[in-house]
């Protein structure tokens, strides 16, 4: 569901497609329906050499209608605007409203592609590609629909507009917990392209979304405030939530250098502290206040060699008293 903009629509962020994209998807599409009407048409033939002309006749027509118009409506139909050469070349139809095209779509695009593209090998549906500023056909004049790509090179992406100032801050207490992603992701997508939308149907678009926000908050928009502020201003709410959690979840300012937190020692332990263990058996342990250390009775003074053994030499000390 990550292509919708509402419940139904699709990504608002596509363009209207072109006609050199859309002849090399019709091209695609021509060439798989002329073989499949070709192979029907010749199994047709051997399956009906016994008839009389009338009979063939109804037939050829009969083939023609089903493989030629009913086909392509049939597969934009069930797959929502994707036909084989659109799919392959990026591109989907559309109503005119964002959203997915129906039967009767198919039905009128369908016809009038009878007309404008195998009745005039398509110099009609060309001539009326390029002067539509959308590059919309006759058949999608008549039906309502717009051809759009859906593969985009890659590029920077647009940002979300900001709230009015007098709404910032105004939704802080709303919860946002239940709000699905889907829906987030239309809300983003709507209000990136909110400006190149017709006036009509961004405004039917934003009370749209905004009546889907309000269901899942469980709180209706409030009154005389615009759904497409509305919308900005409870996305602005949860990515300022989003930051705030981010910087929670970062290290504290006390546990960074300079810092009086755990994660950072104040100074690191010399040779002779007390994490080092490098204390001298003189002086004791440092801080802890304790005695030397006493020797047992009858046990050798510090330093002495023990019975039987060599007295070891002092190390040399490179000094060679004087003379």
């Amino acid at each position: 569901m990550s292509e919708l903009v509402t419940g139904e629509a699709v990504v608002l962020g596509l363009r209207p497609a072109k006609l050199p994209s859309r002849a090399l998807a019709l091209s695609i599409d021509l060439v798989v329906v002329g073989a499949a009407f070709v192979l029907v048409s010749a199994g047709l033939a051997v399956a009906t050499s016994g008839l009389d002309a009338a009979a063939f006749a109804a037939v050829s027509v009969a083939t023609f209608l089903l493989v030629l118009v009913g086909a392509p409506i049939a597969v934009e139909t069930l797959s929502h605007g994707r036909s084989l050469g659109k799919l392959a070349c990026g591109l989907r139809v559309v109503r005119d409203d964002g959203g997915p095209i129906r039967f009767r779509h198919a039905l009128v695009r369908g016809a009038m592609g009878v007309v404008e593209i195998l009745m005039t090998l398509g110099v009609v549906a060309s001539i009326a590609s390029l002067v539509s500023a959308r590059g919309r056909r006759l058949g999608d004049v008549f039906a309502g629909t717009l051809v759009v790509r859906e593969r985009l090179p890659a590029g920077r992406s647009a940002s979300v507009p900001p709230p009015p100032p007098w709404l910032v801050g105004r939704f802080a207490g709303l919860d946002l917990s239940a709000v699905p992603d889907e829906l987030w992701l239309a809300v983003r997508q709507y209000l990136t392209r909110m400006h190149q939308l017709d006036a009509d149907v961004g405004r039917a678009m934003a009370g749209r979304l905004a009546g889907e926000l309000a269901g899942w908050t469980g709180v209706p928009a409030p009154v005389g405030v615009p759904a497409a502020a509305y919308l900005a201003a409870v996305v602005n709410e949860r990515q300022a939530r989003d930051a705030h959690r981010m910087w929670a979840a970062s290290p504290s300012s006390s546990d960074r250098p300079g810092g009086t937190g755990a994660g950072w020692p104040m100074k690191p332990p010399g040779p002779t502290g007390s994490g080092s263990g490098g204390g001298s058996a003189s002086e004791g342990p440092r801080g802890s206040g304790a005695a030397p250390a006493v020797p047992p009775p009858g046990a050798p003074a510090p330093g002495t060699p023990a019975p039987g053994t060599e007295p070891v030499p002092p190390p040399a000390t490179g000094f060679a008293p004087p003379a």
